[in-house]
């Protein structure tokens, strides 16, 4: 087990009705994948959820599938993390405050795999891409939220991790350093937090899922040998939910 890890497992969490009531959660990466099935959760469990992704019609197809279901309604934010400047974050913060005035949860699942290539031959402009994707705007994004959270009686924020982000493995790469730095960022945000404020900061490594992003890294596995990203939701709703009070600076695992 890694050190960052906690005793308690959330994988095997029942999920109370409701438990997302009345809570505003954004959610990166909410087009398809995890981030599809993270928001669909959370909306399921009552929560309203802001859609943020850079492909518009999976998005209005994720807040139709919500709406439909009768859960509340979602609101959409178009954003490329890759091309994204300082105006849309800002613009992005003063809407969500207009709109809800707190944020109650923050799931930064957005992420892009880069190259599976030695780091002898590692290309050096996609390994800024990388970092910038899954690092730095999740930095930007938060410290950018942290007010709205500040503004909620019980605020979590999730990181996606990754197992090569606690112990590195060849061919890796750029992603393997980004989970790393994750990790960090998690932890020490969760340090500067604790006991100066109701925001609890986590990881989650959500392990191998049948997505898009595992089948780039994958390309010869069988798409049926892991489970669905909605499988794998009871980690999720766990910090995200009031349950999980005063769990922070910990890395969880989905599986």
């Amino acid at each position: 087990m890694n050190p960052a890890m906690s005793s308690t497992d959330p994988r095997g969490y029942t999920v109370p009705d409701g438990l997302l009531r009345e809570r505003v959660i954004l959610v990166t990466g909410a087009g398809r994948g995890i981030g599809k099935a993270a928001a669909l959760a959370f909306a399921a469990h009552g929560a309203s959820v802001v859609l943020l992704g850079r492909n518009a019609q999976q998005l209005e197809d994720v807040h139709a599938t919500i709406t439909a279901a009768g859960h509340p309604e979602p609101a959409i934010a178009v954003m490329d993390l890759a091309r994204s400047l300082a105006p849309a974050y800002l613009d992005l913060v003063e809407q969500l405050r207009q709109r809800y005035g707190r944020l109650d949860g923050l799931l930064h699942n957005a992420g892009i795999l880069g190259h599976r290539t030695p780091i002898e031959q590692y290309d050096v402009a996609t390994w800024h891409e990388v970092l910038h994707v899954n690092l730095t705007a999740p930095f930007v994004l938060t410290q950018l939220m942290i007010p709205l959270l500040r503004a909620s009686a019980d605020a979590s924020i999730v990181f996606t991790s990754s197992s090569v982000g606690r112990r590195g493995r060849a061919y890796w790469g750029a992603y393997a350093v980004s989970k790393f730095g994750i990790e960090g960022l998690a932890q020490v945000l969760a340090d500067e937090l604790q006991n100066v404020s109701r925001i609890r900061v986590n990881c989650l490594n959500p392990g191998g899922t049948r997505t898009r992003m595992r089948r780039q890294a994958y390309p010869g596995e069988a798409p049926e040998a892991r489970p669905e990203p909605a499988a794998i939701m009871a980690p999720y709703l766990y910090l995200m939910g009031p349950d999980s009070r005063g769990v922070t600076g910990q890395s969880f695992d989905c599986q």
